[in-house]
């Protein structure tokens, strides 16, 4: 945004904002109307207004890795558990041998209560090369599976 308070498609030619009758500054929004440019941003925290930037440019590139994988840490972050099981399960459809996209697959399923579901991805994603135990016994998002006994199996510790 080049600095600027307003999105870039709110400026004039010369890349200043552009201004209502008065000069004081206005942007667009969606349905045409002027609104203040703190509108825009400032009723957003910085979280909301980054999801729902990559949830825009996923209409545009819908099998974006990329924004696939940022879009599900952002809206793990934010604590919308349905919704990063979703992208989880979408990269895991565009990835099947990847054994990262498994591994934070079995981090939002266990964040959403699936055990079952989450013990399964994480099986899959050490079948596919995921080795780093230490982390998976100290990751957070897996913390509800802690007392699981085919998570204990899985670090290895029965």
């Amino acid at each position: 945004m080049a600095g600027r308070d307003v999105p870039q498609s709110d400026a004039d030619d010369s890349g200043e904002p552009k201004s209502d009758s008065r000069g004081r500054p206005e942007s667009v929004n969606r349905g045409g109307r002027s609104r203040k440019p703190t509108a825009w941003f400032g009723s957003l925290s910085q979280l909301e207004f980054d999801v729902d930037f990559f949830e825009r440019l996923l209409t545009r590139k819908q099998d974006s890795i990329e924004v696939l994988r940022i879009l599900a840490e952002l809206v793990s972050r934010k604590g919308a558990v349905k919704r990063a099981v979703e992208l989880d399960r979408r990269l895991v459809e565009l990835l099947p041998d990847d054994f990262l996209a498994r591994y934070n697959l079995a981090c939002s399923l266990a964040r959403a209560g699936r055990s079952d579901e989450a013990i399964d991805a994480l099986s899959r994603a050490i079948l596919l090369g995921y080795d780093d135990l230490t982390h998976m016994e100290s990751d957070p998002d897996l913390e509800s599976l802690h007392d699981n006994p085919d998570f204990q199996a899985l670090l290895g510790s029965e």
